[in-house]
């Protein structure tokens, strides 16, 4: 018998069930399409220094991915803005694999161009992965928001498996042609995860006319302190994950051990990333997410400390664990900073904004960490302390920028 009595709105309950099948959906995604990530970050740099021509740039394919997501930012966005996240999503998933089939090729042909160009191009994927996190909080309620967005960034710990052992058993799967085995085993996530997006409950948004939209400008939204703070501890947290892990690879080789080395070092740094996400909601929830954003700024400075210290593989173990969990609870306290400053009608503008501010630092802490590791001084050892010394004032920048927030006089309008 069917029922034909008139649905109420959705209640808070409804709201957090749809999220939870959403979180599902999203966590299956970031831990299998996710997995591409660790496997470019992996061999952009090794693969980089292979083809280059010149040392400086042998992390330009990793700085060239972090481009592609930044300037894909705004258009991922507004795109699903418009035809909703599950568009996004498959265009992201489409980048990754055209990205990695031209990364591929490159090394078939031994071209430096060609890789760069692959790289640009599985940017547009790294921006959409971004967007998982957003597309987690879209139906859930103000209290289950922080915990749907760590759980999504909880998948992360299959992808820190899946991305580096990938890169083990596959790197020398073409003969004669090193990682191109990897790149086409990329290909291959794409192909059969990308399907998952069908699952997810997100409805292309109602269309506002440029008329009709009520929301804050740009300026006025940089000018509203939370968004500002959010936006600043996000680009310092991901840039100087990334400015440190871009190098890792490198510093570990020149100072003399091998690449499989390299590769569980990154699966450390990755579980460190993510496996805090099971609780960083609860946390922030409990402690609230200044202090949370605080914390893992403070061990962010901690994971430089142990770097400077040595570079034993205990050194960069432990540096690197820290590193993740300090990324962890910076960018996930960021995040839901964010996520509580705009309305509806703000959300395409408000994380294209924070995404393209992003990746645009992240841009440069990638470029900057190929000329300091290859360029300061021309041995691994000074670079790789140059690389961390470097953290020490973007640092300061978002540890006073949470203080003053904190601490300011509240405004009386």
């Amino acid at each position: 018998m069917t029922n034909s009595m008139p649905q109420g709105p959705a209640t808070p309950a409804d709201d957090d069930a749809r999220a939870r099948r959403n979180v599902k959906v999203l966590v299956t995604a970031q831990a299998v399409l996710g997995a591409q990530m660790p496997v470019n970050f992996v061999l952009g740099g090794l693969a980089g220094q292979m083809l280059s021509p010149i040392a400086c740039l042998a992390t330009l394919p990793i700085s060239l991915i972090v481009l592609g997501s930044m300037l894909s930012a705004p258009m991922v966005s507004t795109i699903m803005g418009r035809r909703g996240r599950r568009t996004g999503f498959f265009l992201g998933a489409t980048g990754g694999a055209l990205g990695a089939a031209l990364s591929a090729a490159a090394m078939w042909f031994g071209s430096f161009p060609l890789l760069l160009l692959g790289s640009l191009l599985t940017g547009i994927y790294m921006s959409a992965q971004g967007f998982y996190r957003f597309a987690a909080a879209d139906a859930a309620s103000e209290e289950y928001r922080p915990r749907a967005i760590s759980m999504v960034m909880a998948g992360g710990l299959a992808s820190a498996i899946i991305g580096p052992q990938l890169v083990k058993l596959t790197q020398d799967a073409v003969i004669g042609i090193p990682f191109a085995g990897a790149y086409l085993a990329v290909i291959g996530l794409n192909v059969i995860a990308a399907p998952v997006f069908f699952l997810l409950d997100a409805p292309r948004p109602k269309r506002v006319l440029k008329h009709d939209y009520k929301g804050r400008s740009v300026a006025q939204l940089l000018a509203t302190p939370k968004v500002a703070v959010a936006i600043i501890c996000a680009m310092v947290s991901y840039a100087l994950m990334n400015l440190v892990m871009t190098s890792t690879p490198l510093a570990v080789v020149g100072c003399g051990f091998e690449t499989n080395d390299a590769a569980d070092i990154v699966t450390v740094h990755v579980l460190a990333m993510f496996a805090p996400s099971f609780f960083t909601g609860r946390l922030i929830n409990r402690f609230g997410v200044e202090t949370i954003i605080a914390t893992g700024l403070a061990i962010l400075m901690g994971a430089g400390i142990v770097a400077l210290m040595g570079v034993e593989l205990e050194n960069f173990y432990v540096a690197l664990f820290l590193l993740g969990i300090g990324w962890n609870f910076g960018f996930i306290g960021a995040t839901s900073m964010l996520a509580s400053t705009h309305s509806v009608e703000e959300r395409a503008k408000v994380q294209g904004m924070n995404d393209f501010m992003v990746f645009g630092l992240v841009t440069v802490a990638s470029l900057a960490s190929g000329g300091l590791m290859n360029c300061a001084g021309g041995d691994p050892v000074e670079g790789w302390t140059a690389v961390n010394l470097a953290m020490a004032p973007f640092l300061a920048l978002a540890g006073g920028a949470l203080l003053w927030f904190v601490v300011r006089r509240p405004d009386p309008a």
